[in-house]
């Protein structure tokens, strides 16, 4: 057999679809057999390990892909074990002479994947990596300083005045199987799913693959994109794409969503200087923002990027922290949102603010612990996005929310869930107060809180902390580290 027609490993990772996919198609042009592989080895994910929300996301979504692959008339071979012995392994099985890869860009995947291409080559494999995730590859662009950039509108500018993606890559009509598959592992060896069974809410509310991530992004451009200005900050309404976790495992790329709008804009007539403003599209820029940061600042997910936050005197609370995590800080929109996360994975981005604002300004808890919290229970928890909207919200990083800028809870649900059904679906205990005292139950007469069954601090907590109060205590936190 020629060098040619020998078999190429396609190593899979977050980029589980097969349209867009830069390593599959290159892999199928080769004119060998191929083979597509997912190594499960989380300790080479360095400290932040794939929290148990993604966990349950991702035995899902590589339950899709291995039926999309055998439609193909390939399989999915599942292994356990460190990505560098297992591809040598497979190779030596298959007689593979290439092994080709979608980048990824989080630290310890970075050093980790370095030293497998290094060790590969030297074992005489071939090795081709590819950009499969991003518009834009996060060493560039660079500001006119040749550094990078820490504020976004400057950022993304360079990023639209690049030239456009081009159109995604179609799927592979077919995928030329090995002619004697190695050994794989069941995907429930992998032991992605919980053992006690909490996930039916994530079920219920999300269907993983890349059918999914289609069908989620074609109801959002007929129903979504053109209100989504106004409709993107209600909670009580489904104003957002919700293509969050599908990019993230790389159900769908941000090219094909990219495209995709521009194939809308393109039917309705609508300029291009228009369309390439919007802001849906501009949420795209943050998540390219997000991975420029964590590419050129590695140490953000643990440490501040303004080093001057390291010395900022946060409190243990355990209690309070606890509360917060288990939505019953006494204020309504704040319990929703925590409460939605634990239910279904996900919050509202709006929600997203206020819950972090209220641990970190409020409570004076450290983002670090609602990073954390938000990596485990997310079914989109993404290093990059993670770690800039925590440190956003703290202050502490790049393009940083101003210090005296404190989300009032109540302010935000009168204005962002003015009738409150997003509360009433997920605070069931206050469904029945109405609308002008559902953000501040605390303050509603005793009369009312009767009717609609409410006992504050019995089927409903009070107030953990005095928004206003603590809304001080944190300012003057703030001032202090500025005056030292």
């Amino acid at each position: 057999m020629s060098r040619t027609a020998a078999t190429a490993i396609v190593w899979l990772r977050h980029d589980l679809r097969l349209e867009d996919n830069p390593a599959l198609t290159a892999a199928c042009q080769r004119g060998g057999p191929v083979l597509p592989v997912f190594l499960w080895a989380p300790e080479e994910e360095g400290a932040w390990l794939p929290g148990a929300a993604s966990r349950w996301w991702l035995h899902q979504s590589l339950a899709r892909l291995r039926e999309d692959l055998q439609r193909l008339g390939t399989s999915l071979v599942l292994r356990r074990g460190a990505a560098l012995p297992e591809l040598l392994a497979i190779a030596r099985e298959t007689r593979a002479n290439a092994v080709l890869w979608n980048r990824r860009y989080e630290p310890a995947i970075r050093s980790r994947d370095q030293q497998v291409e290094k060790e590969l080559v030297a074992a005489g494999l071939e090795v081709q990596t590819f950009s499969g995730s991003l518009l834009h590859e996060p060493p560039d662009p660079l500001n006119k300083s040749g550094r990078p950039f820490q504020v976004f509108t400057p950022f993304w500018r360079t990023c639209l005045a690049a030239p456009e993606p081009g159109d995604p890559l179609p799927a592979p009509k077919s995928v030329p199987p090995v002619a004697k598959a190695p050994a794989s592992l069941p995907l429930a060896a992998l032991e992605m799913e919980p053992r006690i069974n909490w996930a039916g809410g994530l079920a219920s509310a999300w269907q993983p693959g890349s059918a999914g991530a289609e069908a989620q992004l074609d109801r959002f451009l007929r129903e979504g994109l053109l209100s989504y200005p106004e409709a993107r900050n209600r909670p009580d309404r489904a104003g957002t794409s919700r293509l969050s976790p599908h990019l993230h495992f790389g159900e769908i790329s941000p090219r094909q969503v990219w495209c995709a709008v521009r194939r809308f804009a393109e039917q309705r007539s609508i300029p291009a200087v228009t369309w390439r403003g919007w802001q849906f599209l501009t949420e795209l820029g943050w998540r390219e923002f997000a991975h420029h940061l964590l590419y050129h600042f590695p140490h953000t997910p643990d440490q501040p990027l303004r080093s001057e936050f390291a010395r900022f005197p946060w409190q243990t609370e355990d209690d309070w922290l606890r509360a917060w995590q288990q939505g019953r800080t006494g204020y309504p929109l704040v319990d929703a949102g925590m409460r939605q996360l634990w239910t279904t994975g996900w919050m509202h981005n709006r929600v997203r603010m206020v819950v972090a604002s209220f641990l970190v300004k409020n409570l004076l808890i450290s983002w670090q612990d609602g990073a954390r919290w938000f990596w485990d229970t997310l079914v989109d928890a993404d290093l990059a996005n993670n770690t800039l909207g925590w440190q956003w919200t703290a202050g502490c990083g790049a393009d940083a929310a101003p210090y005296f800028r404190v989300f009032n809870p109540v302010a935000q649900g009168e204005k962002f869930d003015p009738d409150g059904a997003y509360v009433r679906r997920w605070v069931s205990e206050l469904a029945r107060l109405p609308a002008p005292h559902i953000h501040s139950p605390w303050q509603a007469p005793p009369a009312v809180l009767k009717a609609a069954g409410v006992n504050l601090n019995n089927t409903y907590p009070g107030p953990i902390v005095g928004a206003l109060v603590s809304r001080e205590r944190a300012l003057e936190a703030y001032r202090r580290l500025k005056r030292t």
